[in-house]
């Protein structure tokens, strides 16, 4: 089903979340897949729908406060991009409290947070319960959903509900810098250059 974004849509939304169900809506880049991230079954279910491997599964958030729940610390380096970058195209993969499930890690210990940079987004997220899964609404090889009916195309089944915020604005993927380890690394240039990442991380020195 899909549903025009709207107070109501966003309601239907977070019931199917709270459920554990799956909806499908627009993140600042691609169309996404967003369930509870703390929903094991939901984010087994979504992987099993995408046709993935064990693969860490990003996590979008409503605000900063929520970042809490899934990291194990705020070193000053994250602390520092995330002022910068966030909100904002920018993935963070930092390590993960113990508590967030492995269905989201893939065993990695880490765990891959975004503040998105679009106003709406967030509002939806937060409506959402806010945080939610945001793998890219496509299956496993195949391009990302730029649009709700490429979405539903690539799953006639499987999705409890599409929301419908118009085509995507992006036509890059975030940045990812993973954090995780003694030393920053770049794992994917995005929306956000990696010079800019330079000029964020050359302050830290």
């Amino acid at each position: 089903m899909i549903l025009p974004d709207s107070d109501e849509a966003r309601a239907r939304a977070a019931g199917v979340i709270r459920s554990g169900g799956i909806v499908a809506f627009r993140t600042d880049t691609f169309y996404g897949l967003g369930a509870d991230p703390f929903n094991r079954d939901a984010v087994r279910r979504l992987n099993e729908l995408k046709g993935r491997d064990d693969k860490p599964i990003l996590v979008v958030i409503g605000d900063y406060s929520q970042a809490a729940r899934f990291i194990e610390t705020e070193p000053g380096v994250f602390e520092i991009v995330s002022g910068r970058h966030w909100p904002g195209a920018l993935t963070i993969v930092i390590k993960a409290r113990a508590e967030v499930p492995e269905e989201l890690t893939a065993g990695t210990g880490t765990i891959g947070l975004r503040l998105p940079g679009d106003e709406a987004v967030r509002s939806f997220v937060s409506a959402c319960g806010g945080a939610l899964t945001a793998t890219s609404a496509n299956l496993a090889g195949s391009p990302p959903a730029r649009t709700a009916e490429e979405v539903e195309r690539a799953f006639p089944r499987g999705i409890d509900l599409i929301v419908d915020d118009g085509p995507a604005i992006a036509d890059k993927p975030s940045t990812v810098l993973d954090l995780s380890g003694p030393q920053p690394r770049v794992i994917r240039e995005g929306v956000v250059p990696i010079s800019d990442l330079d000029a964020a991380l050359g302050t830290t020195e």
